[in-house]
């Protein structure tokens, strides 16, 4: 690759040919301010925050956009430079609400950072023009505020082009134009699948977590019996969320919020995904071994399961029955678990953290409710649980390791990779292999479906048996797979499928996710698992004490009833 030399404030830097200015300018270590730049999303350069001063050039350019070339004499500090970037954000915030305050983005929000890295500390000189549009609250992942939008445009990149989903859009002119589902629908009568992607990347208040605390605080203060699950994922984020190291794991201090935060009884959910791995790989071999409908693809995650729903609604046979780990542990929690610990069900309020904005959709879904009761009440993202803990005045770093509670404390590391893309694709094989062949792995480590890559693939030899599976992670990828599966041209007979890129680590309620936190993020589950006493689903002994006491076996009549659901056809209700 040819290289080319520049100068940046008189800095000299050489650099690949087509690198953009804002790209070697990180290279030596020269900040230029962004707003619709996003690394890991394509470039738009409509804010044009970025803008730089080049020598012998009129017109200032915009260095997310414009490329170095041979010799270009570059400032980025220039008071030219610096009038124009002041000038361009004291038009955008004339335009933006200024209820900084109460706003769900206050302290994370890139426009409130950006004025106060250029020390807009004046009054403005352009008079307020906000809008009033209405806010769209319909949703139970997400908030939508258009007043707040910028027009950067990045979550309709995310939903349209990353995700496929395609449910926003531009509506109207200049000042009056927002960004919005089309023809006037709210967020709840479009084909949203939830994911939470638009909010990851939105970087004002315009999308916003649906909160949901108040709901716990009402159930705490009615004396409910507080009960809560941790998903994989978030031992992982939490800490990142209140201001760690990325990939910092927590687990035992967060048993200690969350006790200090009112629950009497913490879970892991591992030990939920290890239920998970028994019902669904049973199921998988009853449909290899019976010639039941292939490929079998996972149910774990509720986004993809609603984009299945929704626009592959004639192929949700493939689905696989067995219900997501955050609801097989909440039908257990208000059945077997009420039962040996001697609780009313009905007093028992269920809650999980999740690193998934879908999450609080599917426990709203009227199928689960196969308890007798709403089998999970209510889901709590990471940001949510970071703010409670902040504002309860919990010193999270000081905590003390707090082990879960039993009898539902034990999860193996199995369960654990449920967090990353091609984890419950491992996590199943591990044990389907062994249940097969009778034998002992003599390597865990499926190598071959770990990775960011869009679509992974191998093949494994059961007893005789080869078994080609697939991971897709984002779902312009799943979509690239259910398109061969419609078309009966899928080879596959397991395949794994997760809404958000990188899998749950980089779910919509986690903090802001850009590749390289999901990667690091990644390797902190990977290191943390090898250091597991069990790594294997059915060695799991709070597993195997379940199977004895309550559950006839994977895939029983009480099994199905529980652990198991059914789908719908959405497309018809649109």
């Amino acid at each position: 690759m040819a290289m080319v030399h520049a100068t940046i404030n008189g800095i000299s830097v050489a650099v690949e040919a087509g690198t953009t200015i804002l790209e070697a300018a990180k290279k030596i270590h020269v900040n230029i301010p962004t707003l619709c730049y996003h690394e890991d999303l394509a470039v738009k350069a409509v804010c044009r925050i970025c803008v730089v001063e080049i020598a012998g050039m009129k017109l200032m350019q915009t260095a997310c956009s414009y490329p170095v070339s041979e010799g270009m004499v570059i400032y980025t500090d220039s008071p030219k430079v610096l009038k124009a970037r002041k000038t361009i954000l004291e038009l955008i915030l004339a335009h933006h609400q200024q209820n900084c305050l109460s706003c769900a983005k206050n302290g994370s929000c890139e426009l409130q950072n950006l004025a106060a890295e250029l020390n807009m500390s004046h009054a403005l000189h352009f008079d307020p023009e906000t809008t009033n549009f209405p806010i769209d609250d319909s949703s139970p992942s997400i908030v939508r505020d258009p007043n707040k939008c910028i027009q950067c445009r990045r979550c309709l990149e995310v939903c349209n082009t990353i995700q496929t989903v395609g449910v926003l859009s531009v509506e109207g002119r200049g000042h009056d134009s927002k960004i919005c589902p089309p023809y006037g629908k709210q967020m709840v009568d479009t084909a949203c699948v939830n994911c939470g992607q638009c909010l990851q990347v939105c970087p004002v208040g315009a999308i916003t977590l649906h909160d949901n605390e108040d709901r716990y605080m009402a159930a705490r203060e009615a004396g409910k019996t507080m009960v809560v699950q941790i998903a994989p994922s978030v031992r992982t984020t939490i800490a990142e969320a209140l201001g760690e190291e990325v990939g910092t794991v927590s687990t035992g201090r967060l048993v200690s919020a969350l006790k200090i935060l009112g629950f009497q009884y913490v879970l892991d959910t591992d030990f939920s995904a290890d239920l998970t791995i028994m019902e669904e790989g049973t199921e998988l071999l009853q449909r290899i071994q019976n010639g039941g409908t292939l490929p079998m693809i996972t149910s774990c995650c509720p986004g993809w399961v609603k984009f299945c729903e929704t626009f592959y609604s004639h192929e949700t046979e493939h689905l696989s029955t067995a219900k997501s780990p955050q609801q097989m542990f909440g039908a257990i929690i208000k059945t077997y678990f009420a039962q040996k610990l001697k609780l009313e069900p009905g007093n028992i309020f269920s809650v999980s953290i999740m690193p998934c904005t879908a999450k609080k959709f599917e426990c709203a879904r009227p199928e689960m409710h196969a308890s007798g009761y709403r089998d999970v009440d209510l889901a709590l993202t990471v940001l949510e649980l970071a703010r409670m803990i902040r504002a309860t005045g919990i010193n999270f770093a000081e905590l003390p390791e707090t082990p879960f509670d039993q009898p539902f404390g034990t999860g193996s590391g199995a369960g654990e990779i449920f967090a990353a893309t091609g984890g419950v694709m491992e996590a199943a094989l591990r044990t389907v292999y062994e249940i097969v062949t009778g034998k002992t792995l003599e390597k865990l480590e499926f190598t071959a479906v770990r990775g960011v890559e869009g679509v992974k693939e191998t093949s494994v030899d059961l007893g005789g048996t080869v078994v080609k599976v697939a991971v897709a992670h984002g779902l312009g990828n799943a979509r690239k797979i259910m398109d061969a599966v419609a078309r009966g041209k899928s080879e596959y007979h397991f395949i794994e499928i997760m809404a958000c890129p990188g899998g749950c680590i980089g779910g919509g309620g986690n903090p802001t996710r850009s590749w390289q936190k999901v990667r690091q993020r990644t390797a902190a589950v990977y290191e943390q698992e090898k250091e597991l006493p069990i790594r294997k689903s059915h060695e799991n002994p709070a597993i195997k004490e379940i199977y004895h006491e309550f559950l006839p076996g994977p895939c029983s009549r009480k099994s199905e009833r529980l652990l198991h659901t059914h789908y719908i056809n959405r497309q018809d209700i649109l």
